[in-house]
């Protein structure tokens, strides 16, 4: 019944093949709009980057180039060509703030390592003369107000986290959470193919020609669609052995992996169901393997965020603790 809707509906201009293609680019597009927001967010928030890879983003950005270049050359699904661009966008986006970060708090570490050093350069020097006034300060008027007046003040961290928008209180639930962002991303992206339908969008135009399987154009787009998946399937590793060797996923945003997860899956999905013919399924083998080949990577991940949970709240209690 639903079957025979779609055909009188859509079959005058695309068929269900295109159809089924548009709504999985669609929604792996929104995904991809959005992936940047919660690692961006989530940077920011920390002022830092240091849980992000920097191999993972730079073999991510030149898999996304490759990726475009070979899209453009063989012809690819429309949304699978537009996506690939956005991804050059997004890297470039993501990258620029993690240098940014990471610069900047390699001046702070070497302006505070300074210090230091000419601190305890400077108390060596007076230490002798010091000395017997710092044995006496604990009993000098005033001084245990100053200890009462910290201990106030830590009192209010947590309101003051609150009021800045700096709160780091942990999710109860991130998972449910999150899951519930992943699903309104499907449900926008699918509502936005049909908009963009009704809009006129997917008219049917002239198409270019594609070109023959034989021809250096097709095969050159073919070695860069191979390129780009080894790339893809490289580039979580450096993340995952970091992930390993530190025993923590902190400062990676849990959203931002199941953007990528539901990205990589309906972007696969729109290159696999946008034609029926085998030798096009064959031309599109390497962005297939780029993007559903990662979804098993993007699930390692996920168990670490799971393992190293419990890390996590122990180091941040700690850190409670010790102010």
């Amino acid at each position: 019944m639903e079957a025979n809707i779609l055909d009188m509906t859509f079959t005058n201009n695309l068929s269900t093949h295109e159809i089924l293609s548009g709504i999985f680019g669609s929604i792996s597009l929104t995904a991809w709009i959005c992936l940047l927001l919660p690692q961006l967010i989530t940077n920011y928030r920390a002022q830092s980057a240091e849980g992000l890879s920097m191999i993972f983003l730079a073999v991510w950005l030149f898999g996304d180039i490759s990726n475009l270049s070979g899209a453009l050359v063989t012809g690819l699904a429309p949304t699978a060509t537009a996506l690939a661009g956005y991804f050059c966008i997004s890297d470039v986006i993501l990258i620029t703030q993690s240098l940014y970060y990471n610069v900047l708090n390699a001046r702070k570490s070497r302006k505070a390592r300074e210090r230091t050093r000419s601190t305890q350069s400077e108390a060596s020097e007076d230490e002798p003369l010091l000395q017997p006034r710092r044995r006496s300060s604990s009993g000098l008027p005033g001084s245990h107000r100053r200890h009462s007046i910290h201990r106030t003040e830590s009192g209010f961290a947590p309101i003051k986290r609150i009021v800045t928008g700096e709160d780091e209180t942990p999710d109860s639930n991130p998972w449910f959470h999150n899951a519930l962002s992943v699903a309104a991303i499907w449900i926008v992206g699918a509502a936005g193919w049909f908009v963009s339908y009704r809009m006129g969008a997917w008219d049917k135009g002239d198409t270019p020609e594609e070109p023959s399987a034989e021809t250096p154009v097709a095969i050159l787009g073919l070695v860069l669609g191979y390129a780009s998946a080894i790339c893809y399937l490289c580039a979580r590793i450096p993340q995952i052995i970091k992930n390993y060797r530190e025993k923590s996923c902190e400062g990676l945003a849990l959203l931002f992996f199941l953007l990528s997860l539901t990205g990589n899956l309906t972007y696969g999905l729109s290159v696999f169901t946008y034609s029926p013919d085998p030798a096009y399924i064959i031309k599109a083998i390497p962005w297939l393997l780029g993007s559903l080949g990662t979804i098993v990577e993007d699930c390692v991940i996920f168990y670490q965020f799971r393992i190293y949970s419990g890390n996590a709240a122990a180091k941040r209690n700690a850190t409670e603790e010790t102010a």
